[in-house]
């Protein structure tokens, strides 16, 4: 699982790597870091490409929890290295007791699972937390262009006035740009 607090400097709403058509308007401005989760099945690959791309694209503070020649042609060294320089280890997300204000997921069976437990925890706060599929193929490519998907999302999400009534509306128009389908909820701590 990775934690990520961003809080987005005024940079350009749109990354070097993503195309300029791609770019959804975000315009007010953030009032306080927002606290995100990524979540994949493995921890290995497309939580810590997200992570990855969120600190060098936003410059978020991230805060962490969790050799043949053929890994090399298939690119798991290249993997493992940069999961190394991010963090010590993988983490579970079940074992996290953090609060967060969104929690992306790389998959719908974590989804599922992230949804169920935070449904079976007892209800303490009662504060919001929006949990975010976006299906992401458990490959090098896919992953890169996934973590910059998130870090577009995060961005926008930031850069909300009010996230709780204008998310839907925003996850609708990055449906439409990106012609993926997100699954969404809330659920509260």
């Amino acid at each position: 699982m990775e934690i990520v607090e961003i809080e987005v400097p005024q940079l350009p709403l749109t990354s070097p790597h993503v195309s300029a058509n791609w770019a959804l308007p975000c315009a007010a401005m953030p009032s306080s870091p927002l606290r995100v989760a990524v979540v994949c099945s493995s921890n290995q690959n497309r939580s810590m490409e997200a992570h990855n791309i969120l600190s060098v694209e936003l410059g978020a503070a991230c805060r962490d929890y969790l050799l043949p020649e053929a890994y090399t042609q298939n690119g798991i060294l290249h993997m493992l290295d940069r999961n190394k320089r991010i963090k010590p280890r993988p983490e579970r997300f079940q074992n996290c007791k953090d609060i967060f204000d969104l929690i992306l997921t790389c998959e719908e069976r974590v989804y599922d699972q992230v949804v169920e437990d935070l449904n079976s925890r007892e209800q303490e706060t009662c504060q919001p937390v929006h949990v975010i599929n976006v299906d992401i193929q458990d490959n090098h490519e896919e992953a890169t262009l996934g973590a910059f998907l998130i870090c577009e999302l995060c961005q926008c999400i930031q850069h909300t006035e009010d996230m709780e009534n204008e998310i839907d509306e925003l996850l609708q128009e990055f449906e439409e740009k990106s012609g993926r389908t997100f699954l969404h909820t809330v659920c509260f701590y």
